[in-house]
């Protein structure tokens, strides 16, 4: 029995040391494993790159008139081609593809002489019923781009400031108000990532508490608010007769609102319920935007913005979710813009966004996915598609790609471009058929969208544009709810972030405590077999609309409210 018991042990001890053996060859493997798909990427990422380089500079050393066709017997006229067009493939949805009518198809194939005809080289699409061709034309004798840069820089110039010796005077002789340039700069504030990350994985982002380190000191209602930075689109579409084309320019306005999200790693700060941001520019901008956070779960803000002459309005909400190694968010709502003159009302959703790198290595956002933009009035619809980044893909990085089509499915304007720099936008001219698949030719592109110059010290204070510095920029006679009074965003932005925590976790616990006795009230009215009202927003009202989806609606009583200096409707939440 004793020779058992000691066999016994000896067993159990070389079992556990055998044990912890293959668990440290197992992690060792798991760790080599990690390390090898770090070294994949970043030689994709190499590789990429040096492909770019290499096609970069095959094209400047590429004597005019070469072809990079594989096909040895192109004709000449196909290489003289060449010269005057590019090509691209456009994915499309096949029951658009399909709808044109045979008659449009034959007028179009007829309509080509042997000028204007323009052969299809070998497309990577053929085969793909979700595909066609398009050979965009170049204008050999007038650079487009420029003649249109042109007409942007005398647009925006019926908005530019002349100085004086009493300062800055607008366009009607109108003293103009001195705006900031600039925000502090961000302080170097060290802190453990790992301490607040550990314990969020697969909870919803606005339930995680949060501190201002990972913020930058804008609200979610100013962040809103950005979008309309290049509104001259908008007010350059407004004056477009053709419902298609200025649906193109509508297409561009949309993309133009995530010009800084490459760069914009940090996030907002989560509204309080009922806060409010108000951002008057009609002096400079010819608008004026009105937001609120008309409820708190799930988070939706209300927004109104009055153009010179179009409206827009959207009840915007997310749902994001961490997943360790990134964070997606994936918007919800409907933005609606309708031009006074013509009726034209656009509706559309916004794409999501992925925050890659939550972990390990330089945090970086990419936006992708389908955005649908409607005509409710006419039928035209805009199909855009934001390609996400993949370290193995040949495509551009943050690129979007895109077409319109009228009531009938006819293509009239294909859209190119990146979500970071430029739109562009081509009207179709006509079309062919080769091999069973449509080929599309359109005149030179038009840029619809360029994006602002950017300083190059913008780092130092969260990479913001000219146009955020002035978003938070303190103003008088605002409302008392309006996120530039907000004590714990204004501490951050003037670098006193122990202070801001401290302020914040102040004011989350204030609407804790607001809730908790709403919902206390709501219980004894239940209990005493009354009705107890929901929560009511101060500036806009809940509807359901013609389509049976519940909306806030706003009420056109904020300004007068200002004006008067009545703020007795406002809650008490800073």
């Amino acid at each position: 029995m004793v020779l058992e018991g000691h066999a016994c042990n000896d067993y159990v001890e070389v079992s556990s040391t055998a044990g912890r053996k293959w668990q440290r060859l197992l992690q060792h493997e798991r760790d080599q494993r990690l390390r090898l798909e770090d070294m994949v990427e970043q030689l994709a990422r190499q590789h990429s790159h040096l492909e770019q380089e290499a096609k970069e500079q095959m094209n400047q050393a590429m004597p005019p008139g070469h072809s990079h066709s594989e096909d040895e017997e192109e004709t000449e006229f196909e290489d003289a081609v060449e010269e005057l067009a590019e090509n691209f493939i456009v994915h499309v949805n096949p029951s658009q593809a399909h709808k044109r009518s045979n008659s449009n198809v034959s007028q179009a194939s007829e309509g080509q002489g042997v000028g204007d005809t323009v052969s299809a080289s070998s497309s990577e699409g053929d085969g793909q019923d979700n595909t066609v061709q398009v050979i965009m034309r170049k204008d050999n004798n007038t650079d487009s781009s420029y003649s249109l840069s042109e007409e942007m820089a005398s647009l925006n110039g019926s908005q530019a400031t002349t100085p004086t010796e009493g300062g800055m005077i607008q366009a009607n002789g109108q003293p103009k108000r001195q705006r900031r340039t600039t925000v502090p700069e961000k302080p170097n504030y060290p802190i453990n990532l790992w301490s607040i990350l550990k314990n969020c994985i697969g909870k919803e982002l606005s339930k995680i508490p949060m501190p201002v380190n990972f913020n930058e000191p804008l609200s979610f209602l100013q962040r809103l608010t950005e979008d309309f930075e290049y509104s001259d689109i908008l007010d350059r579409a407004a004056s477009v007769e053709d419902s298609c084309e200025q649906l193109a320019m509508v297409a561009a306005f949309t993309v133009s609102s995530y010009a800084t999200t490459s760069v914009r790693t940090t996030k907002p700060f989560n509204p309080l319920l009922g806060e409010t941001y108000e951002c008057d520019r009609l002096e400079d901008y010819g608008w004026r935007a009105i937001n609120e956070q008309v409820s708190h779960h799930p988070p939706i803000v209300a927004q109104y913005v009055e153009g010179t002459n179009w409206d827009s309005w959207q009840d915007f909400s997310m749902s994001s979710k961490f997943r360790g190694k990134y964070l997606q968010i994936i918007p919800l709502g409907i933005a609606h813009l309708k031009f006074r003159q013509s009726g034209n009302h656009y509706s559309w959703r916004k794409v999501s966004t992925t925050a890659h790198n939550m972990i390990v290595g330089k945090l970086w956002l990419d936006n992708h996915g389908e955005m649908e933009i409607v005509n409710h009035k006419t039928g035209d619809k805009c199909c855009l598609k934001f390609i996400a980044y993949s370290y193995f893909s040949r495509e551009t990085p943050k690129k979007v790609t895109g077409y319109v089509v009228d009531s009938e499915g006819t293509f009239k304007w294909f859209i190119t471009g990146t979500w970071n720099e430029k739109i562009e936008a081509c009207r179709v001219t006509s079309q062919t058929v080769r091999a069973g698949k449509p080929v599309y030719e359109t005149g030179p592109p038009k840029i619809l969208w360029k994006r602002n110059p950017v300083d190059e010290e913008s780092d130092k204070y969260y990479n913001f544009t000219e146009f955020a510095c002035q978003l938070n920029e303190p103003e008088e006679n605002v409302s008392p709810t309006d996120s530039r009074l907000r004590p714990d965003q204004r501490l951050m932005e003037e670098g006193q972030w122990d202070e801001a925590n401290r302020e914040k976790l102040r004011l989350e616990e204030k609407q804790r405590a607001t809730r908790r006795q709403r919902e206390a009230e709501a219980e004894q009215a239940a209990a005493d077999g009354q009705e107890f009202p929901p929560y009511t927003p101060v500036w806009f009202t809940k509807e359901t609309d013609d389509t049976g989806a519940l909306n806030y609606r706003y009420t056109h009583e904020y300004w007068d409210c200002k004006e008067r200096q009545d703020w007795s409707r406002c809650p008490d939440i800073f």
